[in-house]
């Protein structure tokens, strides 16, 4: 038996990881507020995010790849992260999950 981890389980790590990143403009983590669309983890461990901004001219469009990046990067098994914004489909508040919307006092 071997201690190798395998994708899914990191997968589920860097969800974790996802969800200590906050919007700063909104109290709700990033996971949450349904701006994470995809997360790719190869059998190298090298992970590729696919997300989106609530805005294309977001504050925190240059650095909250950047925090992305590189709190995914931190994961011990994690060789390499690499993060890719798109703006398609646009980001709206259907993408929030239920918590989101209750944290938000939209429920």
């Amino acid at each position: 038996m071997s201690n190798t981890i395998d994708t899914a389980e990191l997968g589920e790590k860097i969800v974790n990881v996802l969800k200590t990143i906050y919007d700063p403009e909104i109290p709700v983590d990033i996971y949450e507020l349904g701006l994470i669309y995809d997360v790719f983890v190869n059998e190298d461990f090298d992970v590729k995010i696919l997300m989106t901004l609530t805005t294309p001219n977001c504050p925190v469009a240059e650095t909250l790849p950047l925090e992305v990046e590189e709190k995914v990067k931190s994961l011990d098994a994690v060789k390499g992260a690499e993060v890719e914004i798109t703006f398609d489909p646009p980001w709206t508040q259907e993408l929030m999950s239920e918590e989101a919307k209750l944290e938000l006092g939209m429920l």
